[in-house]
């Protein structure tokens, strides 16, 4: 089983508009409400694919209701921890030029006795899941070290950890080994301390990741495709070009269709040109987090994957 944390969920509102002007009445041409921070993301598209997932993380309030509303939509089995708080807002506005304007919320703070009663829920879990996909920031209240401490339960009983995240969360949860992390190109130098502007960088860097522990490291290069490092072998992607609509949410659907790869048992190459597929296809629409299975068959016909070394 896939289980998916989401600690910061969110519901994601898009103003579709005309133009965005600052002091000014803005008239909104359309609204979409989605289930969102980067765990749903996965979650959405994971489940999509056609796999059986199951949510957790934190959730309250009537935001936190319209969430578990639309997990049942998605067939989603919803193992959240309720808290007194309430989870987030976050706003996207989409100007016709395709200018973003994103207004987030920092989202709820969980108590000390809300983060107890869900480690009960994470050790039940532990029992259920071959992967684990943690995503997205930590709200106020979890220590930064809160991933690290769940990644070595899980390295424990065998269970391939996904680690995305930034930031001061994903040098802590490093250190506890995580099967796959997604970190691009700022996240490699903040992580080794090292360059990488280059190719040869990122390179050298995936290389020193693996001979720290960490199995399997994408780095995005964005439109240029990626690189991806696997059992001290590399893999470079050529991604077709397609029309873009959305690209944000298109980490979050590579990384769910890496973990949906891995759980069916596809070599490295397959599983590679399968995430990067998923992750092209969620740019070809307008909504975040969302692909069609037909975009990602055509896209997998057309993606190169080529050995580094």
């Amino acid at each position: 089983m896939i289980t998916t944390i989401t600690f910061n969920a969110a519901i994601d509102k898009r103003y579709y508009v005309k133009s965005f002007t600052k002091g000014e009445v803005q008239r909104v041409i359309e609204v979409e409400n989605t289930a969102g921070g980067k765990g749903l993301n996965v979650t959405r598209v994971a489940s999509i694919l056609g796999e059986k997932i199951t949510a957790t993380g934190f959730l309250g309030g009537a935001n936190g209701s319209f969430i578990r509303k639309k997990l049942i939509e998605m067939d989603v089995i919803d193992k959240f921890q309720e808290v007194k708080g309430e989870t987030r807002n976050c706003l996207a506005i989409m100007d016709e030029d395709g200018n973003q304007t994103e207004f987030l919320e920092p989202g709820p703070h969980i108590e000390e006795n809300e983060f107890e009663n869900w480690l009960d829920i994470y050790k039940e879990l532990l029992e259920k899941s071959s992967i684990i996909i943690a995503s997205g920031s930590l709200p106020n209240g979890l220590n930064i070290n809160t991933y690290g401490s769940l990644i070595k339960e899980a390295r424990k009983r065998g269970i391939k950890f996904f680690l995305d995240t930034s930031g001061e969360a994903l040098l802590q949860g490093i250190y506890e080994k995580p099967f796959f992390i997604k970190p691009n190109a700022d996240e490699l130098k903040l992580i080794t301390k090292k360059a990488s502007n280059t190719k040869a960088d990122i390179v050298a860097a995936i290389l020193e990741l693996q001979h720290r522990g960490i199995e399997l490291i994408t780095v995005s290069l964005g439109a240029g495709g990626s690189i991806t490092g696997y059992k001290d072998k590399l893999y470079e992607v050529v991604l077709p070009k397609v029309e873009i609509l959305n690209p944000v949410g298109s980490g979050d659907s590579f990384v769910a269709g890496m973990a949906v790869a891995f759980k069916r048992g596809m070599d490295i190459e397959q599983a590679i040109a399968f995430a990067s597929a998923c992750g092209t296809a969620n740019a070809m629409e307008k909504s975040t987090g969302y692909l069609t299975i037909p975009n990602v068959e055509l896209i997998m016909k057309n993606i190169v994957v080529k050995p580094i070394i």
